[in-house]
C-alpha cells in the first residue's frame, strides 16, 4: 500500500504580517548590513521552521497574494479598500520571504487575479484522494475549506502555538459545517475585507440562522419565518447578501499549476544556509536546523 503524502501549505502572507508586526512596535526591524529590514521574514522563517517541526511533511509549499487586485475587486470596488499601505519597512521584505522560502527549496506558489487562499484552496482540494493536507494560516476564512484529509491550524500568540481544527472538531464548535461557513460570512460580512453582508447582522445570529435554514438559499425561501427585524433587514440588503456569499467564498478552481511532486520536502538545504549567511540574518536556535548543519553554529544564537 502506497503510503499517503503529508502537504503543509502555508499562507505566506499571513505568516510575514503576523511576524512583522509582533517585533515592529518595539522597534526590533532587525537591520541587516546592507540596510535591509529583516524582522518580518525571519519570524516568517521561524514560523516555518516550527511548522516543520510540528508536522513533519512529505511536502511543503509556501502561496503569497500576487498584485492588489484580484476578481473580488472586479466584483466589488470597495473589496478590502479600508486597508492601509504596508510600512516602508516592511515591503522590501515580501521579495525577501519569497526568495528565502525558495532558498528552502520550497515553492512559492501565487497567481495573478487570485488571492494565496484560492491557491490554497485549488491545491487542498486537488491532492485530498492522495494526501492529507495541513494548512497553516492566522485567518479564520480557511476554516471553510476543512475537508476529509484537510486541516487547519490557526496562528496564536507567540511561535509553535495553534488553534487546530479538523472537519470535525469545526462542527462540535460551532454547529455547522465548513462550507456552511461561507454562508455565515456572507450574512455577517467581514470589516477586516471591506465587504458589508447584511448590516445589523452579526456573528451570533448569522450562525443561529445558518443553523436552523442550512444554507442561503434556504433562508431566503423561508423569510417569512423570521421575526419581522430580521427578515427586514435581509429583505433590504439582497444585493449586498448575495455579493458577500461571492467575495467570502475561496475559489477551488483557479487555474493553477501545481505538482505535488516539485513540493516534495527533503530537509534544510545548504543553499538556504548560505543565503542566511549572506543576507546577514540570525536564525534563533531551531533543532531543525541545527541537526542537518551542526557545523554551521555562528548562525545560531543558542536560544529557544
Amino acid at each position: 500500500m502506497t503510503q499517503r503524502a503529508k502537504l503543509l501549505l502555508v499562507d505566506g502572507m499571513a505568516l510575514l504580517f503576523r511576524a512583522y508586526y509582533a517585533t515592529a512596535p518595539s522597534g526590533q526591524l532587525m537591520i541587516n548590513e546592507k540596510g535591509v529590514p529583516t524582522n518580518g521574514v525571519q519570524g516568517f522563517l521561524r514560523h516555518l521552521l516550527l511548522a516543520l517541526e510540528s508536522w513533519k511533511p512529505t511536502h511543503v509549499a509556501v502561496c503569497w497574494d500576487m498584485g492588489k487586485k484580484t476578481f473580488r475587486h472586479d466584483l466589488f470596488a470597495g473589496y478590502k479598500a479600508n486597508r492601509t499601505a504596508p510600512p516602508a519597512e516592511m515591503v522590501p521584505q515580501f521579495d525577501l520571504a519569497r526568495e528565502m522560502t525558495g532558498a528552502f527549496k520550497i515553492p512559492n506558489v501565487g497567481l495573478e487575479g487570485f488571492e494565496a487562499d484560492d491557491c490554497i484552496g485549488t491545491i487542498a482540494k486537488s491532492v485530498q484522494a492522495d494526501a492529507d493536507v495541513s494548512i497553516l494560516t492566522g485567518d479564520r476564512d480557511l476554516l471553510q475549506l476543512l475537508d476529509r484529509h484537510i486541516d487547519v491550524h490557526l496562528l496564536q500568540k507567540g511561535y509553535g502555538h495553534y488553534r487546530s481544527y479538523s472537519e470535525r472538531l469545526f462542527f462540535e464548535k460551532f454547529g455547522i459545517s465548513p462550507h456552511q461557513f461561507v454562508d455565515v460570512k456572507a450574512l455577517m460580512g467581514d470589516p477586516s475585507d471591506g465587504y458589508p453582508g447584511v448590516r445589523g447582522i452579526g456573528e451570533k445570529t448569522a450562525l443561529k440562522l445558518i443553523r436552523q435554514f442550512g444554507s442561503m438559499d434556504a433562508l431566503l425561501d423561508h423569510l417569512d419565518l423570521l421575526p419581522a427585524g430580521q427578515k427586514k433587514k435581509i429583505a433590504a440588503d439582497l444585493h449586498n447578501f448575495h455579493l458577500s456569499r461571492k467575495l467570502a467564498e475561496i475559489q477551488c478552481g483557479a487555474p493553477l499549476l501545481f505538482s505535488i511532486d516539485e513540493a516534495a520536502y527533503h530537509g534544510v538545504p545548504k543553499t538556504f544556509i548560505e543565503k542566511v549567511r549572506i543576507l546577514g540574518m540570525r536564525m534563533v536556535g531551531h533543532d531543525l536546523v541545527r541537526s542537518h548543519w551542526e557545523m554551521q553554529e555562528d548562525l545560531f544564537d543558542g536560544t529557544n
